[in-house]
């Protein structure tokens, strides 16, 4: 430890022990814990305690002063800076010499004070025996002392955060544990279990068998996290002892801790041992029919509401080494919503033989779809969100039913746009529950955009543009369901197969473009920004990719898109016209911005440069001036017909508000310096000579007008690279040390006699 610290030890002991001291805030208390572990970490602990004994003090002083007077905050932090310490054995046993680790975390300890009502006092007991529980004295520290009992009863704390850290250290305390056991060295009766291990199972089997929901969930999220981060031969051993009492749970009606039990199940399903000598991948421990995991997982499914069966079927789906018997029960009941939709509305459900009859648990899944519109409106959400996160997935089930679902995210989108004919009542009843639904047409949008990506036919094309063009054309639709509109319109556009004999956009694009394109001039006028906005987001992205089509030029220029995005330039919103510079950057780019300069602002006759360095020069906020800056250095980069006409004109204009553009500038105008008259030399010498001179303190002194010559030189005097650089720094970078963090905690009672802190 540097000596100015040890130094200053003392003093911030005393302060911290000292009821009557103001104490320092909790994010110094937390610096100083990383810096202690910092400095445990690179060195012996029980050398920094000999060497500096106001440290045991302090946490003796601790224990001798009365509970009421021990400040929570300071109780807490002695709590974590003693785990720290006894993380070293020899340190640990230096410690219980005097019984204070005893004191601190056994049941005569805080355990019994007022302060541990508090929540930071039980968070900072977790921690600090987390810490010390890193080697065997540790570890029978815990099975000794009752602080294994307190965990337990910890689980159901009225403090999440409390109640997840217990749960987390028992599996800490579980693997640590069993560290180094072979495979079949513990029986499947636990006879050869160590003591910390025994208990905690001893503990998860008693939760098991209990009648009390809570009790269940905590035994299950133990377990889903053992199985989950544990990856060793005893893992199996464990499941064989305990799997018979979770498969009893399902014979509850209803299922207690449904939601943790499923987690629990894919943990199991997923979770297999590491070959460490190869660095192998991971196989299943539990792929063996034996150990009753698939059966389970099977039953499950089958008793589970539609809505809570939707996240294991889909975990199953995931599960690479799952039968297929099984996969084939989890897709379907991940299907049962949409196929319900379908033949809601006459709609075929896919091709033959896919889902022909109503597959078990089908009629429980009409019944969700019907009981209430939260009921309906939460299933299809939950169902749309997983064939979408399953669907670009290599382990996704084949044959994939493109068809149906691009039919069912149709039929989804028309229910909620009240255009969809119901052929029942069932049909009937869901488009009273989805008309207008804000919440599944997003999600509907974003499972479309999906299907666009390995689309295997293009006949698929007209009903989605059709729905497509209805959502975006509605006045009905919020301006979050336009934006992702916008954007699987785009994904279909861009994604989408053409025929082989079929050139430039396919068959459909043209025509839905012309469709497309007087809509999209509608949403550039809507009075919501947001829509303004994503519509000419919209209008970049096709521009970028598709603005060298003919048939897509076609239809722009013909349209009123590039005048309209050139009056956004002067939007109200500082957003819209960030993005008004961007489209109409990359309009430009394209050779696309001749008919938006031809009307519009007077300004406009000045052409777009003179537009955008007039926002660049007096726009008073940050977001368009960026957007230039953007748009210029795309521009240098890709050698723009308006900068290649006159670089150095258009350098010298440009020049502002931007670190990056002008190292780009600085390095693209570096050939013009062998481009002056002989006569020249001297005069720009001359003026990169003044600029260091008042760069070097002579400011005050204004530059006046420069000609473009004396500009780049002005350029080329900075050192760019150096702002760029103290711009990116942190504000902590000026002073963060030790010795200014103790002196910043000291200042804030007034021990030091410089009452000031440096705010680290």
């Amino acid at each position: 430890m540097d000596p100015e610290c040890s130094r200053l030890l003392p003093a911030l002991c005393a302060v911290l022990a000292d009821p009557s001291q103001a104490v320092a805030d909790d994010t110094c208390l937390e610096k100083l814990l990383d810096w202690f572990k910092t400095v445990t970490e690179a060195g012996s602990s029980l050398l920094l305690l000999q060497e500096n004994p106001c440290l045991v003090d302090l946490l003796s002083h601790v224990l001798d002063l009365k509970p009421q007077d021990v400040s929570p905050r300071v109780l807490s932090f002695s709590l974590c800076l003693a785990g720290t310490f006894a993380a070293q054995e020899d340190c640990f046993e230096y410690l219980q010499q005097g019984q204070l680790l005893l004191g601190l975390f056994g049941e005569a300890g805080p355990l019994s004070w007022a302060a541990w009502s508090v929540p930071t006092v039980r968070s900072g007991w977790i921690r600090g025996l987390r810490s010390l529980a890193r080697h065997p004295s540790g570890l029978h520290f815990l099975g000794d002392s009752g602080a294994l009992d307190a965990l337990f009863s910890l689980q159901g704390d009225s403090s999440l955060f409390v109640a997840s850290a217990a749960s987390q250290l028992l599996v800490h305390v579980l693997a640590l544990s069993m560290q180094g056991k072979a495979a079949g060295s513990p029986s499947p009766q636990g006879s050869a279990w160590p003591t910390c291990a025994q208990k905690i199972v001893d503990h998860v089997e008693a939760c098991l068998c209990s009648t009390a929901a809570p009790q269940v969930t905590q035994a299950l999220n133990v377990l889903t996290t053992t199985f989950g981060r544990c990856h060793s031969p005893w893992t199996e051993v464990l499941w064989g002892q305990l799997s018979p009492l979770v498969a009893h749970l399902l014979e509850s009606d209803p299922i207690p801790a449904a939601h943790s039990l499923v987690d629990l199940l894919l943990s199991v399903a997923r979770s297999g041992p590491r070959d460490m000598a190869v660095g192998g991948p991971s196989s299943p421990v539990f792929a063996s029919a034996d150990c009753g995991l698939w059966e389970t997982m099977a039953r499950m499914l089958s008793c589970l509401s539609p809505t809570q069966a939707g996240p294991l079927a889909l975990g199953t789906l995931k599960v690479q080494h799952c039968p297929q018997a099984l996969k084939s029960q989890a897709f379907k009941i991940l299907l049962q919503p949409l196929v319900c939709i379908l033949r809601a509305t006459a709609q075929a459900p896919g091709p033959p033989g896919l889902l022909d009859e109503t597959t078990e648990g089908g009629s429980m899944t009409v019944d969700t779809l019907l009981s209430s519109k939260s009921a309906c409106v939460g299933l299809l959400c939950q169902t749309l969100a997983h064939l979408e996160e399953l669907q670009p997935l290599p382990q996704r089930p084949l044959p994939w039913p493109q068809t149906l679902l691009v039919e069912a995210a149709v039929i989804v989108l028309q229910l909620c746009d009240g255009l969809a004919a119901p052929s029942s009542s069932e049909g009937g009843r869901l488009c009273g529950a989805l008309a207008g639904c804000v919440r599944v047409q997003r999600a509907a949008l974003d499972f479309l955009g999906t299907l666009s990506q390995g689309t295997s036919s293009w006949e698929l094309m007209p009903q989605v543009f059709a729905v497509l063009l209805e959502t975006l054309e509605s006045p009905a639709s919020s301006p979050t369901v336009l934006k992702k509109a916008f954007q699987a319109t785009l994904r279909w556009l861009l994604d989408s197969p053409s025929p082989p004999t079929c050139l430039n956009l396919g068959p459909h694009a043209p025509l839905f473009l012309k469709e497309l394109f007087p809509v999209l001039q509608k949403r550039l006028c809507s009075p919501c920004w947001e829509v303004r906005d994503s519509a000419l987001e919209f209008l970049t992205h096709l521009t970028a990719c598709w603005g060298g089509e003919a048939d897509f030029r076609e239809v722009l220029l013909a349209s009123e898109v590039p005048k309209l995005t050139w009056q956004l330039l002067r939007d109200p919103e500082s957003y819209v016209r960030a993005s008004a510079v961007t489209a109409m950057g990359q309009l430009s780019s394209q050779g696309l911005q001749a008919a938006s300069e031809s009307s519009g602002h007077p300004e406009g006759q000045q052409g777009l440069v003179g537009e955008l360095l007039h926002i660049l020069s007096v726009d008073s906020e940050g977001f368009p001036r960026r957007a230039v800056a953007r748009v210029f250095t795309e521009w240098l980069r890709d050698s723009h017909a308006d900068v290649t006409r006159d670089t150095q004109w258009f350098v010298a204009t440009v020049l502002q508000m931007a670190c990056d553009l002008l190292l780009f500038l600085k390095d693209k105008t570096a050939p013009c310096r062998g481009l002056q008259e002989p006569g020249d030399s001297s005069d720009v010498t001359s003026v990169e000579a003044t600029l260091q001179r008042w760069q070097a303190g002579e400011q005050g002194e204004p530059l006046g007008n420069l000609e473009p010559e004396e500009v780049l030189a002005a350029l080329r005097s900075m050192d760019l690279k150096g702002l760029q650089s103290r711009l990116a720094e942190s504000s902590d970078h000026v002073e963060k040390s030790p010795q200014s963090l103790l002196q910043d905690v000291l200042a804030t009672v007034a021990v030091l006699e410089e009452n000031v802190a440096d705010c680290y």
